[in-house]
């Protein structure tokens, strides 16, 4: 996920700127003729890497989703059934069911399960986001089991004014979300236009060693992630309304009764999001055989266009660096993300916030309403024409390295696995990082520079400034004490650790360990020590640097040596931009001081 937390906006503000299968793969006719179907969301090249990554790829989680949406009364319902072959060593006696949007409410019930055809009771889990099913007999390891359940849930609706920089409780400049908050970022939520439906579908969640599931949802943070599994879905939606989900697209159908069921086959995914949408837009594109689709509304078709444009880059420059996506489809859809979101992540789909969309082409909407503004503005006098300018110039930048990360997120923990609620720094400061160098070797060392500094050293000062204290970033989300925390660590002090690695060791053993990482842990979990491991293979004579590295900025608090506990004048003088240098006097450098909190969000 990209989190655009309120230091973000003074920054602006006070500143400006289908082949042959390979000879060694399955044949498709030996297997079953679901996993057929759903393999044709693999590229044909990929499925030989996947089944040595995974095992035989009949032998994967096997969901069959089917989801009536009903988008007028917010409501969704259908049945889901999960077939799993038990892994062992022990034979498996529970299975437990994850429902993101039950974190702080029920809003997803289950009902009528069945293991196995024969009728079981579901049992609340460690949880609320988890439901337990006793297997009773135990499925021996090897042994296969089946559940299917019924599922009905009514979709709240989004925060008010979520479609706006300014909208929403926790929105882009207020940090949004908080320490045991139900904050999920508008991940189930409706619109009159948009119905979000992530998390609707119960997985399997991942195991520890004491077998026991993964941790949930944590109100900040990415919501869950769950081992590789195939998923044939199908998606009945009023007329005028469009279904969107991961996978490869196997068509649509018009019912008899006016509505229009979707189908979409995905493999080896680690997630199902679907998102329903009326009277959205498209534009497609290719990129080394895989389908490039962005979805947006009509009003915003212009930005929808420009975001396929950047998703297409930076897919194409990834897959450059970090080799191969193994999916045939990947979709980017508008939605009206909350809580400080400017995008979420999903394996085959991201989604951007429709707030990003629309800000670079009315700037001004981002200053309406902000609490302190008037005095602001009195400030700035005249530069305000230039000062709307460079604030379109940058929420542009802001488009676009969003994109990016979101992009990232195919190979940070889509392809490569991590725990994003107990590890969040493992793929969140990898994304981070790989969007800069995107932006490095498409735009040029000065603009990541000038990125570097407003995306990953700013929010750390503008943190520190507003009263937060430097910390250990290698710890699990539930551990941070807000999302400003979360965002200053995670997304702007973490990353950095790569770019110093990098730096020590050179350009061509740093991406030489990046794509090695990825080659060895692709559709498999990584640990949170994994990469540093393949940057000390590639560069053998600087292994105890690299380690005191990853601890001096991972496991240490030595931001405000690195990076510098930051001040407003010296903040404003370094990035004076098209207003040049910033002088303030007593009486100015108050009036910011006052409301940099209320741009925080505190």
């Amino acid at each position: 996920m990209r989190t655009l937390p309120g230091w973000w906006l003074l920054c602006v503000l006070v500143a400006g700127p289908a082949a042959a299968a390979p000879p060694h793969a399955p044949s498709p006719a030996s297997l079953a003729p679901e996993v057929q179907l759903c393999l044709q969301h693999l590229k044909p090249t990929e499925r030989e890497r996947a089944a040595k990554a995974l095992g035989p790829l009949d032998s994967l989680p096997r969901y069959r989703v089917q989801l009536e949406v009903e988008p007028k009364e917010r409501r969704v319902s259908g049945k889901v059934q999960v077939e799993l072959v038990a892994k062992g060593p022990q034979p498996l006696t529970e299975l437990y069911l994850r429902l993101t949007p039950n974190t702080r409410a029920r809003q997803v019930t289950l009902s009528g399960a069945k293991l196995n055809g024969k009728a079981v009771t579901l049992e609340p889990g460690p949880e609320p986001t988890l439901q337990r099913v006793v297997v009773d007999p135990p499925v021996v390891p090897g042994g296969a089991v089946s559940l299917e359940v019924a599922v009905k849930g009514t979709v709240p609706r989004a925060a008010p004014g979520s479609e706006s920089l300014m909208g929403g409780a926790g929105s882009l400049l207020g940090g949004g979300g908080a320490k045991g908050g139900a904050e999920d970022h508008g991940a189930f939520s409706a619109t009159a236009d948009v119905v979000s439906l992530v998390g609707v579908v119960p997985q399997v969640p991942p195991l520890d060693d004491r077998g026991q599931p993964w941790d949930g949802p944590q109100g900040m943070g990415d919501l869950a992630l769950y081992e590789p599994a195939h998923v044939l879905a199908t998606l009945t939606v009023p007329s005028g309304w469009a279904a969107h989900a991961t996978g490869t697209p196997l068509g649509e159908v018009p019912e008899r009764d006016g509505r229009v069921r979707y189908s979409f086959a995905a493999a080896a995914v680690r997630d199902f999001p679907v998102l329903v949408t009326r009277g959205y837009q498209v534009a497609t594109a290719t990129v080394n055989g895989v389908t490039v689709e962005s979805h947006f509304a009509p009003q915003d078709a212009a930005a929808g266009k420009r975001v396929l444009k950047y998703a297409s880059r930076a897919l194409a420059e990834f897959e450059k660096r970090l080799g191969p996506l193994p999916y045939t489809h990947f979709r980017v859809v508008q939605a009206p993300l909350s809580g400080g979101a400017g995008g979420m992540e999903f394996p085959g789909l991201v989604t951007v916030a429709t707030s990003l969309y629309r800000a670079g082409a009315d700037p001004s909407q981002v200053l309406a309403g902000m609490p302190g503004m008037e005095a602001l503005q009195a400030f700035l006098g005249a530069q305000g024409a230039g000062l709307m300018a460079q604030v379109g110039a940058s929420l542009e930048r802001t488009l676009e390295f969003t994109v990016a990360h979101e992009v990232a997120h195919q190979y940070f923990a889509g392809l490569v696995g991590s725990d994003p609620i107990h590890d969040p720094v493992v793929d969140e400061s990898l994304a981070q990082y790989a969007a800069l160098f995107y932006m490095e070797f498409t735009h040029g060392v000065e603009t990541a520079a000038a990125l570097k500094q407003e995306a990953l050293v700013m929010p750390y000062q503008f943190f520190r400034m507003s009263g937060g204290q430097d910390a250990r970033v290698d710890r699990p989300v539930g551990d941070f004490t807000n999302a400003l925390e979360y965002g200053a660590l995670v997304y702007g002090k973490a990353p950095l650790l790569h770019h110093a690695s990098r730096r020590l060791i050179g350009d061509e053993a740093f991406f030489k360990a990046l794509r090695a990482y990825v080659d060895t842990y692709r559709f498999k979990w990584a640990c949170r020590t994994c990469f540093t491991q393949e940057l000390v293979k590639a560069s053998p004579a600087n292994a105890k640097a690299l380690g005191k590295l990853r601890t001096r900025w991972w496991e240490e608090a030595h931001g405000d040596e690195d990076l510098g506990a930051g001040d407003l004048q010296g903040l404003m003088n370094a990035m004076g931009g098209g207003l040049g240098e910033v002088k303030l006097d007593a009486q100015t450098q108050q009036l910011l001081e006052e409301l940099l909190p209320q741009l925080m969000g505190q």
